[in-house]
């Protein structure tokens, strides 16, 4: 079955050309545009896609609020969100509303591919670069008392969800603790069933918010 994407954005000329790129893969299809957050919010509803492209800055509602819309009504939507490097405030908020990735909008094309694939598959989409961004947003917040569901993790599992927070991959993580790219999937789906999350970008909120990040000593 073909991967059904919905491409929000405000400019006609930018969803024609993701929909030239995504359309030339047999494995996507592009079932939908819209070109405002309200649109974006009634083409989710009507086409129920498996992802969706969603820009930030856009009339009627911004694709934040249009992102909060889509997941309060489907709670299993996937959200890519489009960004720049300027818009750090925006990864945040983003984050916050339960996006599950971003690409940034001159990102090569087989980049942008991959990410739709990625987040389809239900994993997140979170690099190192936009990770660090996050990190210097909530070290200017207040936080709230960390979750009690986080004295269940096991030390390795603590370790784990601290390296999960810098942006590192099961690949990479496995290397760094020396054990197998499998066992790092399995402690992942733990943390994130102990914790109740639906996928890594939710951990890495709540390993900042909690000051997880701080404990770290190579960070």
């Amino acid at each position: 079955m073909s991967i059904r994407v919905l491409v929000a954005d405000d400019q006609s000329m930018v969803r024609a050309g993701f929909r030239m790129l995504l359309t030339g893969e047999q494995d996507i299809e592009v079932v939908a545009e819209a070109s405002n957050g309200l649109e974006a919010v009634a083409e989710a509803k009507r086409c129920d896609p498996a992802v969706i492209l969603m820009d930030i800055q856009m009339p009627e509602i911004d694709g934040l609020e249009a992102t909060r819309r889509i997941l309060a009504a489907n709670s299993s939507a996937r959200i890519l969100i489009l960004t720049t490097f300027g818009l750090d405030e925006y990864v945040y908020e983003a984050l916050r509303a339960g996006a599950s990735g971003f690409v940034l909008k001159d990102d090569p094309a087989e980049q942008l591919i991959a990410a739709v694939r990625t987040v389809a598959a239900g994993n997140a989409l979170l690099s190192p670069a936009i990770t660090k961004r996050v990190i210097r947003q909530f070290t200017r917040i207040p936080r709230p008392a960390p979750p009690r569901e986080l004295d269940e993790l096991t030390e390795r599992e603590h370790e784990i969800l601290r390296l999960i927070a810098t942006g590192l991959s099961n690949a990479e993580i496995g290397q760094k603790l020396f054990i197998s790219e499998t066992t790092v999937k399995t402690h992942v789906t733990h943390i994130l069933q102990k914790l109740g999350l639906r996928d890594r970008v939710q951990a890495v909120v709540l390993a900042y918010q909690a000051g997880l990040f701080e404990r770290a000593p190579d960070e």
